[in-house]
């Protein structure tokens, strides 16, 4: 018989802060730098045995919570809020599973303890429920880690009925009388070979310099690429994601025909698009994608996907997006904060689900069963990864079974602060060949082969 948890028995929470090397643009926010959130988390089974596992989420603040007031206000209630769940994680009377633990945390205390943060905030500052799962999201990693050494079995391997006491239907509810989740499990929608080399996605982001004659002089010169071409040539890259304006439709196409170009010279195979939901009308989209196939169609042929035109809020903003899917896949990102709004996002015409760890595994793997179940497409997108996060970022897509590989750009706006974790697995935090290379993660859990990374740890903020 495996091994349940029976209660969280301690939490520790650091906040490493991180510099980014070059700027990154989420629609209008312009981000410098970023605090990633670890924490440990001691479980406890029936027999009295301990593990420990890890966990680690960048607390990205201009995706999570895009808003006009202070980012360092939305900074510190990213990081307070992260510290309210480490403290009431240790009160949380929840055993089983990992999935089993995530999944009624989620349910039935995140929201509640969301609501008395937001209380004693300023109307129209209070923390978005995105916000709050990211910063659930780390602690929800470690209790599968932990899970999966409390086992002493890599953590995927525990996905199906001889660990998990509830079916999928306790937790999903079909669209379709044909579908049924009756004694189902995780794994029967993941890939029963998982990939450990994958083809990698390079961001293309807003403020990147495409040419030289696009380059400021302020540019670092720190032994890393700054053009776009370059990347490209160092990497081997075949696959681009390409952050767009949604809000600029000359520069969002100029944008796209330089980046085909340049896509052409290099044998560069497939592109993205991801207008960062700013758009609210589907003829925005269209008309880009209409007049590219007609005056470019090789870029046109190019994109395999397009990403989160519009807004967060798919309940508020319920677009009937059919029309952009009749034209290329259309998958939703920041929207699909859970498999209910997956649910209402195929209701409105999007085709397809980009995954995230950082909207808790528990959360991602719900959604992916709920996706794969009715026929949706997979991608698992980055939140710009360093160090330990790297690591279930890469499992879930080596697992998911995606329509391309797995984005990952953490090496291009902060290298160095994986360069610990480079030394254990070289090529997971270096792309080679247009590839990432996760064959070096090894052991229960999720493999981090945390004992071989030599990095010292801030003091904690929690714990």
């Amino acid at each position: 018989m495996p091994t349940q948890i029976s209660r969280i028995r301690s939490v520790t929470l650091y906040f490493l802060p991180v510099t980014m090397r070059v700027p990154l643009k989420f629609g209008n926010q312009v981000l410098d730098s970023v605090t990633c959130a670890r924490a440990k988390v001691t479980v406890e089974a029936e027999d009295g045995s301990t593990a420990e596992g890890w966990g680690e989420t960048p607390l990205s603040v201009g995706w999570v919570w895009p808003a006009a007031f202070d980012y360092e206000n939305r900074h510190d209630a990213l990081k307070n809020f992260s510290i309210s769940i480490a403290e009431d994680l240790e009160s949380f009377e929840s055993s089983g599973h990992a999935i089993e633990i995530g999944h009624d945390y989620i349910e039935n205390r995140l929201h509640n303890l969301q609501d008395r943060f937001n209380s004693d905030r300023e109307e129209g500052t209070e923390l978005p429920h995105l916000a709050a799962l990211v910063c659930f999201s780390l602690f929800d990693i470690a209790v599968h880690d932990a899970y999966g050494k409390l086992n002493n079995c890599p953590v995927y391997e525990t996905y199906n009925a001889d660990y998990m006491s509830r079916d999928l239907s306790t937790y999903l509810k079909p669209a379709a009388d044909h579908v049924s989740f009756e004694g189902l499990y995780p794994t029967d929608f993941l890939s029963e070979k998982p990939e450990l080399k994958l083809p990698v996605w390079h961001l293309v982001g807003g403020l990147d310099p495409l040419s030289e004659d696009e380059l400021s002089g302020d540019e670092p010169d720190d032994g890393y690429p700054v053009l776009l071409r370059d990347w490209i040539r160092e990497d081997g890259l075949d696959c681009l994601k390409i952050k767009l304006r949604g809000n600029d439709s000359d520069w969002d196409y100029e944008r796209l025909l330089k980046i085909g170009e340049i896509c052409r010279q290099e044998n560069v195979t497939w592109l993205t698009t991801d207008f960062n939901c700013t758009v609210t009308d589907p003829a925005y989209v269209n008309d880009i994608l209409d007049r590219l196939k007609n005056e470019d169609p090789v870029t046109y042929q190019k994109i395999l996907y397009v990403e989160q035109p519009f807004p967060y809020d798919l309940e508020a903003n319920r677009i009937d997006v059919s029309s952009v899917s009749a034209r290329k896949p259309l998958f939703m990102d920041e929207s699909a904060h859970d498999w209910s709004f997956v649910r209402l996002g195929r209701e409105l015409g999007w085709t397809g689900v980009a995954l995230k760890t950082c909207k808790t595994q528990t959360g991602a793997l719900l959604s992916l069963c709920w996706a794969k179940a009715h026929g949706m497409t997979l991608m698992v997108q980055d939140l710009t990864n360093p160090m330990l996060a790297q690591v279930p970022h890469f499992l879930l897509a080596a697992h998911a079974g995606t329509i391309m590989g797995v984005e990952s750009n953490g090496m291009q706006f902060y290298p160095e602060a994986s360069a610990p974790d480079r030394e254990v697995h070289p090529l997971l935090y270096k792309r080679q060949e247009g590839l990432l290379d996760g064959s070096t993660l090894s052991g229960p859990g999720f493999g981090y082969r945390v004992d071989d990374v030599v990095r010292e740890l801030p003091v904690p903020v929690y714990g």
